[in-house]
């Protein structure tokens, strides 16, 4: 019997290098997947439909909404984003390891919707460093920034809420600390026992 699908929830505050890390460990694990979101904004260069985004309209995004279709949906700077509860639950029964990249408030609504997940938190090492890397990317005026990094405070406060918690500091010792974590929960008993019970007849 293959074991469930394991689906590990990550947030952090803007800044704080997590599209990054969770790159780094797709590469590190190669049977694990990313979960691809739903979202009504436009494609921007470089990305692709179905590997970045699902790009649809606002019109089929609320009807899907409406159909009970998204295990949680939120509307960000004017665009709406939604995760996949058909997604969600065929990895899940496939035995298919999922890194959902999402904000504090995403993984709330997960949480109050009662979808079972891993969840890590990501910390800069200090707002001083966030507030740095965010005008490193050269892409955000400084109003943007300053924003970013005050919504950081709120989101931060959210930490608490997670399983795990780890501070990407040291890019190399952040990933090793993931890793540790994807190990780690693949060898939790509720997730190993179903696949060696018909080999050791463990009940």
């Amino acid at each position: 019997m293959k074991r469930s699908g394991i689906l590990y929830i990550i947030s952090a505050p803007s800044g704080a290098g997590k599209t990054t890390l969770c790159r780094e460990l797709l590469d590190i694990f190669p049977e694990l997947r990313h979960s691809i979101s739903f979202t009504t904004r436009k494609a921007r260069p470089g990305e692709a439909e179905g590997k970045d985004y699902f790009f649809i309209d606002q019109e089929e995004f609320q009807q899907m909404a409406d159909n009970g279709e998204f295990a949680e949906w939120a509307e960000v700077h004017g665009n709406l984003y939604g995760t996949s509860l058909r997604t969600l639950e065929e990895s899940r029964v496939d035995g298919v390891d999922l890194i959902l990249d999402i904000d504090c408030q995403g993984a709330a609504k997960l949480k109050e919707a009662d979808v079972q997940g891993v969840t890590i938190f990501i910390l800069p090492p200090s707002f001083s460093e966030l507030k740095r890397r965010l005008e490193g990317r050269n892409s955000d005026s400084k109003e943007t920034i300053e924003k970013r990094v005050s919504n950081a405070a709120t989101e931060i406060n959210e930490a608490k809420q997670y399983d795990y918690i780890l501070v990407n500091d040291v890019f190399s010792k952040a990933v090793e600390e993931l890793k540790s974590i994807i190990i780690a929960e693949r060898l939790r008993t509720c997730f190993v026992i179903d696949s060696l019970s018909g080999e050791f007849n463990i009940n």
